[in-house]
């Protein structure tokens, strides 16, 4: 499969993206960056107030996101970005002609997701619109060479079996 250059962290909204992400680029001494940086204000006045986002909504976020991975592509520095990624297409416009960026899936049920969620604080996403998530949420399939990882355990763990299934070695810059 190869070790990957650039790896996507996704997942519905409270499946631990973030923290997930944030402990393997810290094992791996790779590049990170939250995907939800890349939302404008009003998207996310637009999710705060319960309103999913369309697909005209998530082109320029998307673009952003892919802007970022092919800075990383060209610089030759490996990077971790999060971003849902809920739908093959949007997968597709991070990783179509790009094979050094993998996905890695952080796969939870419906209720371990809605508890992290009713326990978090202070995130623009509100919990109503986990069932918008789980709507529209495409796994993975097999050809797109991700990597599905549960997230029943802490989030330290998660990015070290991440890391080992991409063949990846604490501080491996490669």
């Amino acid at each position: 499969m190869g070790r990957p250059t650039v790896i996507v962290v996704m997942g519905v909204s409270g499946s631990g993206k973030s923290t997930v992400a944030a402990c393997l680029a810290e094992r791996l001494g790779w590049a990170f960056v939250d995907g939800d940086s890349f939302h404008s204000a009003a998207h996310v006045a637009k999710m705060h107030a319960g309103h999913p986002l369309d697909d005209d909504d998530r082109a320029p976020w998307l673009a952003a996101i892919g802007a970022w991975i092919d800075t990383r592509l060209q610089e030759r520095e490996p990077g971790i970005v999060v971003c849902s990624a809920l739908r093959r297409a949007y997968r597709d416009v991070l990783v179509r002609g790009r094979p050094e960026v993998r996905i890695a899936y952080l796969a939870g049920d419906r209720d371990l997701i809605e508890g992290r969620l009713a326990a978090r604080r202070g995130h623009f996403m509100p919990a109503s619109l986990l069932d918008t998530q789980f709507a529209i949420l495409e796994p993975p399939a097999p050809e797109e060479r991700a990597v599905t990882v549960s997230v029943d355990a802490p989030a330290e763990a998660v990015a070290a079996t991440i890391a080992a299934r991409f063949g990846l070695k604490q501080g491996n810059r490669e």
